[in-house]
């Protein structure tokens, strides 16, 4: 990231969400049902297969070897090959008028995918870059399975916590005991997510999507509704039994408590606060070390940032290595101005990053 790369609020990009979740979880009911329902008008579904969705009944003509045109108004496409050609030619056709001028893009990932590789392409394409935006992230857990999953599969682990909705699936299959039990250890995963207990795949798609920085309700970006930094604090404060004042008390081992052999337990999620402004040299200076060094392990950072020398408050969303630009927000969205980072790591604990940035931070002040 350089000074050159902070973009003013760019224009409006078609909104790509990604459903992700383990084998068995309930991927294939829930696409089945969103593709039906009617307010999935004008929306683009790109699956791995028509066969594995089931699509007869909802099919009103075939465009294309690749294209179906559903009841509902869904336009769903198979990957032919690389997702990137996938999502340029499915725009192109939309430019030409060859498809329905859709709105909406969902993609569905494979069973055992860590969805951070279609989040990279969305993020280092250029041509994607410029008429997609990442929306959101949205992962099915299995009610019954699930907590067998997440023991056994990191990669299980690592969907549910970097979602921005969690779906509970086959919720009706499940005891009241086990599914209090897994909601709270996803909560505690991943406690910035909206979690639902769905069955047989029957969600509003109203509650799925819009969880990006852009809220096209109101036109305007949403910097409190995206990035829910107030939703770590909650959790703290129900784990330890107490309110946190000030980020001196962040420095949490939020692993504590779960057996080490969890996946659960390699995985944190916390919020860092800076109340003084921060020179942008050096955070991407930070960053660039950081990356270079951890980034594998770097699953997700979302923050806002009060830099120096700019009224104006900076957005930063990044996946491991790489970073979309950073957004120039047209004002604060309230009083309180101090910069906050959202992390989802696996095994860093907060306060080695918490150490680390302000070293680099502070650098010149100690001199």
């Amino acid at each position: 990231m350089t000074e050159a790369q902070l973009t003013n609020p760019p224009p409006e990009r078609l909104p790509v969400s990604v459903i992700t979740g383990f084998l068995g979880s309930g991927k294939t009911t829930l696409l089945k049902y969103l593709l039906a329902h009617p307010d999935m008008g004008e929306t683009a579904v790109i699956i791995n297969e028509f066969g594995e969705v089931g699509l007869d009944h909802l099919l009103v003509e075939k465009a294309e070897d690749d294209t179906i045109l559903l009841e509902s108004g869904c336009l769903c496409c198979t990957i032919r090959g690389d997702l990137i050609d996938a999502m340029r030619s499915l725009f192109k056709r939309r430019a030409k008028g060859e498809v329905p001028p859709f709105k909406r893009l969902v993609i569905e990932t494979t069973g055992l995918a860590d969805p951070a590789p279609i989040l990279h392409t969305l993020m280092q394409d250029p041509v994607l870059t410029a008429v997609y935006r990442l929306d959101g992230v949205i992962a099915t857990v299995d009610a019954v399975n699930g907590e067998m999953q997440m023991d056994r599969q990191m990669e299980s682990v690592k969907q549910a916590a970097v979602a921005d909705r969690v779906l509970l699936t086959k919720s009706d299959l499940g005891n009241a005991a086990s599914l209090a039990n897994l909601e709270g250890r996803l909560r505690r995963l991943n406690p910035a997510a909206s979690i639902q207990r769905i069955t047989h795949g029957a969600v509003s798609p109203a509650s799925l999507f819009n969880a990006g920085l852009y809220n096209p309700e109101s036109k305007s970006l949403d910097v409190q509704r995206w990035l829910r930094e107030e939703a770590y604090a909650e959790r703290d404060a129900h784990t330890h039994g107490y309110h946190h004042h000030g980020h001196d008390h962040h420095a949490h081992d939020h692993g504590h408590g779960l057996d080490v052999n969890r996946h659960d337990a390699h995985i944190r999620a916390f919020c860092i606060t800076r109340d003084e402004p921060i020179d942008w040299q050096k955070f991407c200076a930070w960053i660039d070390m950081l990356t270079a060094t951890q980034g594998p392990d770097l699953l997700r950072i979302k923050g806002v940032l009060n830099v120096a020398g700019e009224t104006q408050p900076v957005a930063i969303h990044g996946v491991q290595h790489l970073f979309h630009p950073p957004v120039l927000l047209p004002a604060w969205p309230g009083d309180d101005h101090r910069s906050k980072l959202v992390f989802i790591t696996r095994d860093i604990d907060q306060k080695v990053l918490t150490e680390s940035m302000t070293a680099f931070l502070d650098e010149a002040n100690s001199a």
